[in-house]
């Protein structure tokens, strides 16, 4: 019960689904829902999978950093973050920087467009 007072007064509606004049298509009702639903959260561990399974090597979580950074990606602050690096992490080859590229277009997070007019200088001459 939302409130413990009673209602002065209730309204009925009558909604009539399907085709047909006065009714309200179910097509047009699911398009809708589709459309808000959010998209579900890529993780680090999608990116890498969907490169290992494409490319055939393994990319560092550093490296999809890297490169989601040079996007302007937002980036999230890692609860197991260190303040200073122990090894200082080379940059990623040219190579994994196109799978990496690749996997960001392929779970939209990014467009081919956004990719192409990005220039990674720094990261391994791209």
């Amino acid at each position: 019960m939302l409130s413990h007072k009673a209602p002065d007064s209730h309204i009925n509606v009558k909604v009539k689904f399907g085709e047909g004049k006065g009714k309200v298509p179910l097509d047009k009702i699911a398009e809708r829902a589709e459309k808000y639903k959010p998209k579900e959260k890529v993780t680090y561990k999608k990116i890498k999978e969907y490169i290992e399974e494409k490319y055939g090597f393994k990319v560092h979580t550093a490296y999809i950093a890297e490169v989601k950074r040079a996007f302007g990606l937002p980036m999230y602050d890692a609860p197991n973050a260190v303040e200073k690096l122990k090894n200082r992490k080379a940059h990623p080859t040219k190579d994994k920087v196109r799978a990496i590229t690749d996997a960001l277009i392929h779970f939209e997070l990014i467009s081919k467009k956004e990719a192409s007019a990005v220039k990674i200088a720094h990261l391994s001459g791209v």
